[in-house]
């Protein structure tokens, strides 16, 4: 009441911002992947700051410190259960999806670096973060992403160079950084993850603070998360300024038009292998397991492709232009997958609401 006996109502005013905050919260992830873009766009020198004090490098670490910190023993158990489905994503990752380089090389565009360099990111092993994050987002087998995403970036040091070789650069010598890229699986996985973990064990009180805020700690994933689309949009805007609109577009279209076959064909694939393995009681019917591998076995890394890039001193063009459409397609599966992940926990509320 004021002074002159009207209710006050300042309360109310804030009313229209509720279902703004609600669509905020349900949609955290895309919202914070698309605002990383917009920054990069709209302010680079930022992105570029952040690159220079390692902000991309801290991103992963983080993600694998909060892996380790989530990953419960019974999780382990259950990724060492579905190793048939394990399998099955690395012969995926790193002998069927790199085929379809050869298909993406039919493909009629100029500057030509823009195809040739989307059929080496086809090449490449899984992501290094995104992959098992959305996994974990999505209420998937964590543990089996991660077995997936280790796996397939150290076997992925002696795989790729064939790949390429075979499908892109017949005829060019393709070498890796073997020593820098392990030194990095090392630093950016393994050491984070097993550091959460420890964390975890030997501080219990921790372990169930955990448990009890997954939400926040989805959150705090997600911000991390797009630490990536931000520092990567940051540093090659001077160089997608330079290129025909309508060309990247195009560009643009294709990586997407690959990342949503991947997708479809993954999905395909577990239905395939429930039906002939048991239906379902298959490994591959199981939801954690079919959230991992579809999203985990549909992703393509950057880093890695960059470091392939950069050795080859122009033998299959414009080094920036190879980079520059694997960039793209990078942000973009990220950010698709994190809509269908928002689809997937959507759906799972509905049918909680129904049960209720």
């Amino acid at each position: 009441m004021d002074g002159n006996g009207r209710k006050y109502t300042g309360g109310k005013g804030l009313t229209w911002a509720k279902p703004i905050l609600s669509f905020a919260t349900k949609n955290f992830l895309p919202l914070a992947l698309v605002g990383g873009v917009v920054l990069g766009l709209a302010n680079p020198s930022l992105g570029c700051l952040a690159d220079r004090f390692y902000l991309s490098k801290i991103g992963p670490f983080g993600i694998f410190i909060i892996s380790g910190l989530t990953l419960r023993n019974k999780e382990i158990g259950n990724a060492v259960e579905a190793w048939p489905v394990g399998l099955f994503g690395l012969v995926s990752i790193l002998l069927l999806t790199p085929y379809f380089s050869r298909l993406i090389l039919q493909i009629q565009l100029q500057p030509q670096e823009l195809l040739t360099g989307l059929a080496l990111f086809s090449c490449m092993p899984t992501t290094l973060s995104s992959g098992v994050a959305l996994t974990q987002l999505a209420g998937g087998n964590s543990a089996l992403a991660l077995a997936m995403t280790v796996l397939s970036n150290i076997l992925g040091i002696l795989i790729v160079p064939f790949s390429i070789s075979k499908y892109v650069a017949k005829g060019v010598g393709i070498t890796l950084p073997t020593k820098q890229l392990f030194t990095s699986l090392v630093f950016t996985i393994l050491i984070p993850l097993i550091l959460g973990k420890v964390v975890r064990e030997y501080f219990k009180g921790l372990g169930h603070f955990v448990d009890h805020n997954q939400k926040l700690f989805s959150k705090i994933n997600s911000v991390l998360l797009s630490l990536v689309p931000w520092i990567q949009v940051s540093r090659s805007r001077s160089l997608l300024l330079m290129v025909k609109p309508t060309v990247f577009l195009v560009a643009i279209g294709l990586g997407i038009l690959l990342h949503m076959i991947l997708l479809a064909l993954h999905a395909l694939a577990i239905w395939s292998l429930s039906a002939v393995s048991g239906g379902k009681n298959s490994l591959f019917s199981r939801k954690g397991n079919a959230i991992a591998l579809i999203l985990v076995a549909s992703q393509k890394t950057l880093p890695v492709t960059v470091a392939v890039i950069e050795p080859l001193g122009g033998a299959l063009g414009e080094s920036g232009l190879l980079v520059l459409p694997c960039v793209a397609a990078h942000l973009n599966q990220i950010i698709i997958d994190s809509f269908l992940v928002d689809f997937w926990l959507r759906k799972d509320d509905s049918r909680n609401v129904k049960v209720a």
